[in-house]
């Protein structure tokens, strides 16, 4: 018998990376029980409660080009971040 197909998209943050964070996204079946849902377009979202005052108010989108295709985010609460951009520091 096969596993559902996950629906959803959690993101969260891991300590990884010379900055200190780094944007993890997983694919989930059901939001955890205190995961925030954010719904636009049709397309629903869920943040990592750990995570939430990490990237509140962060955009994501989808960017494709002739090299790659990823999720980009555009973070104001970005106090720094590392040279290779996989890596930042939030501030308070």
């Amino acid at each position: 018998m096969r596993s559902p197909t996950p629906q959803l998209i959690r993101i969260g943050v891991r300590n990884k990376g010379c900055a200190g964070l780094s944007y993890h996204l997983e694919y989930v079946d059901r939001p955890a029980k205190f995961d925030e849902v954010v719904e636009q377009d049709g397309v629903r979202v869920l943040i990592d409660s750990k995570a939430l005052f990490s990237i509140i108010g962060s955009e994501m989108d989808w960017k494709e080009d002739a090299l790659s295709s990823k999720f980009a985010f555009k973070n104001p609460n970005i106090k720094d971040a590392c040279g290779c951009g996989e890596s930042f520091t939030v501030g308070s």
